[in-house]
């Protein structure tokens, strides 16, 4: 057993996240004693997933909702999803954790060992530098210090570690990666495809680019994708990458590391002399006492709105308005992608084939609009979107609301329905400095550190996006010649993509950003921000392989800096 109080460690990371699992990874395999601070429960992989093998018919009501969640989880009841009786216990209780919305923002958590590691959507698309470029051009938010070949082996790093299937494209807006064997299309999907291919020159359909394993083999303690799909309820066979699963372990088996749960950090300590932090302020989260821990190396992985509150909260004479904050940049640029918007078809030419299994993932249609960068588009919005989307049949469920009954309606049902297939939307989010957080110390949370209030809102731009993004869905199905082609949108609120990111921007000036091409603190050298806060522009990809890229970068650099005495 480690004596935390009187044990002074290499690096303390905040968060055992996707981010944290890959610097609690990075930093132990290179023999640093590593400190793991998470704040919620502990979830050993993989006993810890008590819904993992339940059919919906096990679940309290069906697997839907009840009255408590809605009281206790008013605001994740709010995704349609996050208050499900098979995954609610992944997200928190609203009145425990609040914050406050002077516009709507849907702030999903999960405070457990793993995060949201155990519930992302798995979609690992690498930015290009069409997306690393994008600032400096159309002068939105500031320059990214580096470029895609800066980037570009620590994403193979990852991807060969986490296991990522997908199909290359040789597309320049959206890289390559090292990919597992990929799962099939099915035939509608194959159909769109080619009707896609037959009809438009710039626009691909790919199956989607996950962290799934497709094989058995090189992936230690891990086992290939048996098409579950109850990939949110936690994965006992570890088929898709988390931290429980893959990067703790890992760090876990070289002795170096320590993990703590039920530890909230509430402040990270400054040295003015030396100009570095010299560790972290905790409160254990059931008994509230309050302890600090030294450390020569702090990681920030504690996600995007949390490690921007944390830099916030840790005032000191040097940095009055937060650790780190000498460009008044933390908690502005706050950013999330806007989806919930496309079109949907059915399709009756394929009701002679049923598909096997449940398969994990859909299609992926990447970005097509503005792919020259330019100062101006020639369509009323700039940067761009890309499609997620599925095929598949409807099952008994499309009965509950017949008005019909008897033996010819039941037997019915015990054949699968018609063939339906949906284009969802997933675009570009510009930095404005005016979307932001900002702490309230005038309503603090039961552990008596202030609370987030959300003050961010979508643009312009999103919203004429939102309408190309809706007519391009409709022209796709309509051209494919499927039938009851329906445009929707759902609407989309900042929050909902679980993709928040921005308020503590990667820049090149220390006077219009927060840190640099490292994820250092411009003015602490020895904090690192690797979260999604860094993230100076969105992309229309989803972030966690960036993030984990990142991450493994900036774990390299600060093993160098430690070794060379620095820290």
């Amino acid at each position: 057993m480690v004596d935390l109080l009187n044990t002074k460690f290499d690096a303390i990371v905040i968060g055992s996240g996707i981010t944290g699992g890959w610097a609690a990874k990075e930093l132990c395999e290179q023999g640093l004693k590593v400190l793991v601070l998470e704040r919620g429960r502990m979830v050993e992989h993989p006993i810890d997933y008590p819904t993992a093998h339940l059919a919906s018919w096990q679940l309290p009501f069906g697997n839907l909702p009840d009255q408590h969640s809605f009281t206790q989880q008013a605001k994740q009841s709010r995704s349609g999803f996050a208050t499900n009786q098979d995954i609610k216990h992944w997200f928190v209780n609203d009145i425990q954790h609040p914050y406050q919305e002077n516009k709507r923002f849907d702030w999903l958590r999960g405070y457990h060992v793993g995060g949201r590691s155990l519930i992302w959507g798995r979609q690992c698309l690498r930015l290009s530098d069409l997306d690393f470029n994008a600032n400096a051009i159309d002068n939105h938010g500031v320059d990214w210090p580096i470029r895609y070949n800066d980037l570009a082996p620590w994403y193979d790093k990852v991807e060969q570690f986490i296991g990522v299937m997908g199909e290359p494209l040789n597309l320049s807006q959206l890289p390559d990666g090292k990919f597992l064997p990929a799962m099939p299309l099915n035939s509608v999907e194959k159909d769109l495809r080619a009707s896609i291919n037959k009809h438009y020159q710039d626009r691909y359909l790919t199956i989607g680019r996950v962290a799934h394993l497709t094989v058995n083999k090189n992936f230690e303690g891990r086992s290939q994708c048996t098409y579950r799909n109850k990939c949110m309820r936690g994965c006992p066979t570890g088929s898709y990458f988390s931290s429980n699963a893959s990067t703790l372990p890992a760090a876990k088996k070289t002795g170096n590391m320590t993990l703590r749960p039920h530890s909230i950090v509430s402040k990270i300590n400054y040295n003015e002399r030396t100009k570095l932090a010299t560790g972290v302020e905790v409160i254990d989260t059931n008994s509230h006492k309050k302890f600090t821990i030294a450390a020569n190396i702090i990681f920030c992985c504690a996600s995007t709105v949390a490690t921007t509150s944390l830099l916030m909260q840790s005032t000191c004479r040097r940095f009055p308005h937060g650790l780190g904050n000498d460009s008044g940049q933390l908690g502005h640029n706050l950013m999330d992608h806007h989806f919930r918007i496309g079109a949907t078809a059915t399709v009756s030419k394929f009701d002679h084939l049923v598909d096997q299994g449940k398969r994990p993932v859909g299609f992926h249609i990447p970005r097509f609009r503005n792919l020259v960068p330019s100062k101006k588009s020639d369509r009323n919005f700039i940067r761009g979107y890309g499609y997620q989307g599925y095929a598949t049949r409807s099952d008994w469920r499309r009965g509950i609301k017949e008005m019909s009954f008897g033996a010819d309606f039941k037997e019915q049902l015990f054949n699968p329905g018609s063939w339906q297939v949906a284009l969802i939307g997933f675009g570009e989010c510009l930095p404005q400095y005016e979307n932001k957080l900002s702490l309230d110390y005038s309503k603090l949370d039961p552990w008596g550190l202030p609370t987030v209030t959300f003050d961010c809102q979508y643009g312009d731009n999103e919203i004429n996006m939102r309408e190309d993004m809706k007519t391009q869905a409709v022209g796709m199905l309509s051209t494919a010649g499927y039938e009851n082609v329906q445009a929707y949108d759902d609407g989309s609120f900042p929050g909902q993509a679980i993709h928040e990111m921005g308020t503590a921007r990667m820049g090149k000036d220390p006077t219009t950003s927060v840190v640099n091409k490292h994820n250092q603190l411009h003015s602490v050298a020895n904090v690192y921000v690797t979260d999604g806060s860094f993230m100076a522009s969105s992309g229309y990809q989803n972030p966690s392989l960036t993030y984990m890229a990142f991450t493994a970068r900036a774990a390299a650099h600060a093993v160098k800096q430690f070794k060379q005495g620095l820290f």
